[in-house]
C-alpha cells in the first residue's frame, strides 16, 4: 500500500476543511478557522496523508523544538481518517507519518487520542497502531460524561438547589454578547491565578467564525448576571468549555441550574461532557471538583496522551 505524505500549506485550506466535515472522526476545532486563530502561538507541521492523489487522513499537529506534538493547541489531536480506511492501512501510514519526521530530524510524536464518545463513527485503529508502533502512555486525565440516553439523577443537593433557583425566578438565555461574562469568568479565575485559555477577543472571533459549535448560556435574576456555562457544541457531545458564577450565583447554586437546564435542552445529542478533574499531568484527582460533576450524574472517560519515539 503506498501512500504519500504532503505537509499542510495555506493554499489547502479549503481541501482540509472538505476533509474534516467528510471524517468520521473530524471535529469542528480540527477546521482551520478554529486551529489558526493562535497559528502565532503553534508553528503548524500538519500533513496530509493521499492514496492514489485522494485525500483518506489527516494529522493536525505543530512543531515544538525536536517533538511533532498533535496538537499543542486543541485539547487532543489524532489521526483524522476517512470511512472507508481499514486498520491494516493505518498501521502503514503511521510508518509512513514516522518516516516523515523523522526525515526532518525530530525525534518524537507527543499523540493526543480523541475519546470515542467524540467520533462519528467507531475510529479507534490509531489505538491498535499506536500500541504496535510501542507508544508509551505517560498521561492520562479523567473527564466526567453524562450519557443523555440515560443520565444518572443528580443527588439531593443539587435537586435542592436546582428548586432554590426556580423559586428565586432565576432564568436561563443565550447570549451571543460574551463580554460581561468574560469580566466574571477572569475574575473568578484569577482567584485561582490562572485565566481563560481564549481571550475575550478570541472568544468572540471563534464564535463569530463558528456560532452553532460555541454557544454561552447564564443565568440571570433581575436580569443581573449569576452564573455561565460557555458550550462547545461536537455533534454527538456537547462539552462545557468554561463555567463560572458570581458569589451569589454560588449560594443558590446557579451553575447546577445552567446544567440541568442544558442536559434537558440537549436531549438531541449523546453525552454531556464537564472535562477533566485531574492535575500534574493526570497525577492527580481534584476529589472535590470530580464530586461536583458526579453529583450531576456524569462519570469517568480518559483522555490519553502518548509518546512515540523517533
Amino acid at each position: 500500500m503506498n501512500f504519500e505524505i504532503k505537509k499542510y500549506t495555506q493554499k489547502d485550506y479549503t481541501d482540509w476543511n472538505l476533509f474534516i466535515k467528510e471524517s468520521k472522526n473530524g471535529l469542528f476545532f480540527y477546521d482551520r478557522d478554529f486551529m489558526d486563530y493562535h497559528s502565532d502561538r503553534f508553528k503548524d507541521h500538519s500533513l496530509f496523508i493521499l492514496k492514489n492523489n485522494k485525500v483518506v487522513a489527516v494529522f493536525p499537529a505543530n512543531e515544538s523544538g525536536k517533538e511533532i506534538i498533535s496538537h499543542g493547541g486543541l485539547t487532543f489531536g489524532s489521526l483524522i481518517l476517512s470511512y472507508h480506511v481499514k486498520a491494516s492501512e493505518v498501521l502503514n501510514i503511521f510508518e509512513e507519518i514516522k518516516k516523515y519526521y523523522q526525515e526532518y530530524s525530530f525525534n518524537e510524536i507527543i499523540y493526543k487520542a480523541v475519546p470515542h464518545i467524540f467520533h462519528k463513527y467507531p475510529s479507534e485503529e490509531d489505538l491498535y497502531a499506536l500500541f504496535r508502533n510501542q507508544a508509551k502512555l505517560f498521561r492520562r486525565d479523567i473527564s466526567s460524561v453524562i450519557d443523555l440516553s440515560s443520565p444518572i439523577r443528580f443527588s439531593e443537593t443539587k435537586r435542592q438547589l436546582v428548586r432554590k433557583c426556580e423559586g428565586n425566578e432565576v432564568t436561563i438565555s443565550e447570549n451571543k454578547n460574551f463580554k460581561e461574562y468574560w469580566t466574571l469568568l477572569s475574575d473568578v479565575l484569577k482567584k485561582f491565578d490562572t485565566k481563560p485559555v481564549h481571550t475575550e477577543e478570541e472568544i468572540k472571533l471563534l464564535n463569530k467564525k463558528f456560532p452553532e459549535n460555541i454557544r454561552l448560556f447564564e443565568a440571570r435574576k433581575d436580569n443581573f448576571l449569576l452564573a455561565g456555562i460557555v458550550i462547545f457544541d461536537f455533534g454527538n457531545v456537547v462539552h462545557t468549555q468554561y463555567m463560572a458564577a458570581s458569589q451569589e450565583g454560588r449560594k443558590i447554586g446557579a451553575l447546577d441550574f445552567i446544567n440541568y437546564f442544558l442536559i434537558s435542552e440537549f436531549q438531541n445529542k449523546k453525552y454531556y461532557s464537564f472535562g477533566i478533574s485531574t492535575e500534574n499531568q493526570g497525577k492527580i484527582l481534584n476529589e472535590g471538583l470530580i464530586q461536583q460533576k458526579e453529583n450531576m450524574g456524569a462519570r469517568g472517560i480518559t483522555l490519553d496522551f502518548y509518546s512515540i519515539k523517533l
